[in-house]
């Protein structure tokens, strides 16, 4: 019955959507075989559920994997599994809530303030490089320069050690697709290896030499005595490279290529960038970056009749989440000047997205940036899509001016 619905075919990465539309039809809980995963397609039932506490994102805070029936991951897996498991993602109250709040004093909104015009100059600067080049791939040349340079910069990350930060990236994240090979849980195990070491000689640096850099300030940030561990540290570094650039670039080149593909809408904002802030909020709702986000079932939920057993895992549907009629009028509707428009990309509850103004100032940055200086971009070739669903995204975008 649904078969439609296989995050392994390239045709469905390339359109989910029709899928989406399928599973809301036939029910609110679907248990996927070759996942082991209820699939929760409905808007309403993944907002709920992303604020409910009887779901983790871990479940180590109250069970084994023994008791909660599962075996153990392999050893060999463990640095990747020590450096995920202390980061925000992946923690449940009460070390979520403490690292959290010790983050958040070094991660506030005036940080985000402060950075807005070293991104606009970083915007401004790819860009130029762009237009004088004429074109080429706009991921390799603004969409993926730009997120990675601005943590680094927060991050105090020397200039010459960046290009290294894409890499450990991309190989850790290959651990977030479904049913991972092994091969790619060598890569992230080797990148965790060498990306947790990196950032621990950079923390004793700075514990030596302290500047205004993030990794100085979450050094400095204490609460009633309480301090983030170094190991809780490295995590929280990564997490914000990761999570703070993924969606970032998948959301400029599928922006990009939504654009295209809508010409009526980006005449649009061509003729008035005042659409500019709706029409991000408006592309991260079309084609969500993160398509899927998991969690583990730590207490018996009932969704739509169905009972889901304490033990299980649910796959909540981002994508088709952002796209369901009964929350979104006209959803496979492009519409930039969209207001009522709570899409779920940032996520919800507890665990919403730390780093979501940073990067609608990024995205503002860079599409501002291109519409400014680059008028009559325009498609090259029909892109082709990575092979990931989960954080779903097109391998290069190439375009002229």
């Amino acid at each position: 019955m649904y078969v439609s619905f296989d995050p392994w075919s390239p045709a469905f990465v390339a359109d989910p959507y029709p899928a989406y539309t399928a599973l809301r039809a036939a029910g609110r809980a679907h248990f996927f075989e070759p996942t082991r995963q209820w699939l929760v397609p409905h808007y309403s039932d993944v907002s709920g559920l992303l604020r409910d506490r009887r779901l983790g994102r871990t479940y180590l805070h109250r069970f084994t994997h023994e008791e909660f029936g599962l075996t153990p991951p392999p050893d060999a897996h463990e640095p990747f599994h020590t450096l995920n498991g202390q980061g925000l993602l992946d923690l449940e109250a009460p070390d979520h809530t403490r690292i959290r709040r010790l983050v958040s004093k070094a991660f506030t909104p005036r940080t985000v303030e402060r950075l807005v015009p070293t991104v606009e100059r970083l915007a401004a600067e790819l860009v130029d490089a762009f237009v004088a080049s004429g074109g080429g791939d706009l991921l390799a040349a603004v969409a993926e320069p730009l997120p990675v340079a601005v943590i680094a910069e927060m991050l105090g990350v020397p200039e010459a050690d960046r290009a290294l930060l894409r890499p450990w990236s991309s190989a850790i994240c290959g651990m977030f697709e479904l049913n991972p090979s092994q091969e790619t849980a060598r890569e992230a195990v080797r990148a965790s290896v060498d990306f947790s070491a990196y950032l621990r000689g950079l923390i004793a640096e700075r514990r030596t030499n302290p500047g205004t850099d993030l990794i100085s300030a979450l050094i400095a940030a204490h609460d009633e005595g309480e301090r983030l561990s170094e190991q809780e540290m490295i995590s929280t570094c990564v997490l914000l490279l990761n999570a703070g650039h993924e969606a970032t670039v998948n959301t400029t080149v599928n922006g990009w290529w939504t654009l295209f593909r809508h010409p009526d809408q980006l005449a649009a904002l061509r003729k008035d960038h005042g659409l500019l802030p709706t029409a991000v909020e408006e592309l991260l709702r079309y084609d969500t970056p993160l398509q899927m986000f998991e969690r583990w079932v730590l207490d018996d939920i009932e969704i739509g009749g169905t009972v889901i057993p304490r033990g299980s895992e649910v796959a909540l549907l981002f994508g088709s989440a952002n796209r369901d009629p009964e929350r979104f009028a006209e959803p496979d509707t492009l519409d930039l000047s969209r207001s009522d428009n709570p899409h779920i990309t940032f996520g919800a509850g507890m665990h919403y997205c730390l780093g979501a103004p940073l990067a609608r100032v990024e995205l503002a940055a860079s599409f501002g940036e291109l519409l400014r200086k680059a008028p009559g971009v325009r498609l090259v070739s029909e892109p082709q899509w990575h092979p990931g669903y989960v954080i779903r995204g097109l391998k290069e975008l190439n375009v002229e001016l």
